[in-house]
């Protein structure tokens, strides 16, 4: 058997040993506690935090959250107020709008107001998105003839209503796909930006750490669904690569980088090419080097 059909076989497996230890309950159900030694004012964050990943994908996610929470409680350069806001930030990256998510909300919403009239929620999606919040295994096919048909940024419409029982019953399956997110492409993804965002506020505190916060606040740019999550996405991706990390690297020299990052993200527009971003990050990255060479004349 070839490497790749052993990791294909593994990803099943492992779907499957998770999928049916929900269903007979042998999960670890174990509400994760707080951080030890964290401030006050980051409780109720941190606490509605944890409830909310619960609901969104359970326990062993929301220990996640407790674990990435950790490393920045009592770290130096970190108050109350940073703390709080990466808190904050983290949950509502973590618990990402995906299909499943908005499925999730409309049966909370309805059985929080069962008798209020059910209007029908139309949300515009893309093709892309919608296959990736399914297993990889399934999902990487499905993407490959998408890309081969042109159909890959397509925007769906797709319909979540509560308006009678057929439509009731079909937001239940797809909020119950929630045990499968885990082996999705969108999954894996979201993990690697939420880390990557983090490693760079590691890495604001130890470099430049009046930047750090700015940083954070970084998290804000990339929400919702469809294109505009996309864009905010690839705009967060240009200021980081274009900006922030060659800082840290020592490769370009920006002292104020939490104004540079400022600048930057008021030039962001909901443009697929960035064109007035590329423009704004050159224009900051050029000033950098004239600074540069005006120092090194004198």
């Amino acid at each position: 058997m070839s490497a790749v059909s052993m990791g294909t076989f593994s990803e099943v497996r492992e779907s499957l040993r998770y999928l049916f230890a929900d269903i007979i309950g042998e999960q670890d159900d174990t509400v994760p506690h707080l951080p030890a030694g964290l401030p006050e004012s980051v409780v109720p964050v941190a606490s509605e935090a944890i409830h909310l990943l619960i609901e969104y994908q359970g326990t062993q996610y929301a220990k996640l959250y407790v674990d990435r929470l950790k490393r920045f409680v009592g770290k130096s350069g970190v108050d109350e107020a940073m703390l709080r806001e990466i808190a904050r930030l983290m949950a509502m990256r973590m618990s990402y709008e995906d299909a499943i998510r908005i499925a999730q909300l409309k049966l909370l919403e309805l059985e929080a107001y069962p008798d209020t009239p059910r209007a029908d929620d139309v949300r515009k999606l893309r093709l892309d998105e919608m296959v990736e919040a399914l297993p990889t295994v399934v999902a990487e096919p499905l993407l490959d003839v998408l890309n081969w048909l042109g159909w890959v940024h397509k925007g769906v419409k797709i319909h979540f209503s509560t308006a009678n029982r057929f439509s009731i019953r079909r937001l239940k399956i797809e909020a119950s796909l929630k045990r499968w997110r885990r082996y999705s492409i969108r999954y894996s993804k979201e993990r690697n930006w939420v880390e990557r965002w983090l490693h760079m506020v590691d890495r604001a505190l130890a470099r430049q750490p009046a930047a750090a916060r700015a940083i954070v606040d970084t998290a804000t740019m990339v929400q919702g669904y469809g294109d505009a999550y996309r864009h905010g996405l690839a705009d967060w991706h240009a200021i980081i690569d274009g900006l922030a990390k060659p800082t840290f690297d020592g490769v370009l020299r920006l002292p104020d980088l939490a104004g540079a990052i400022a600048e930057a993200r008021a030039a962001a527009m909901p443009d697929p090419r960035q064109v007035a971003l590329k423009r704004k990050i050159a224009e900051i990255r050029a000033r950098c080097a004239t600074t540069g060479t005006d120092a090194a004349a004198e």
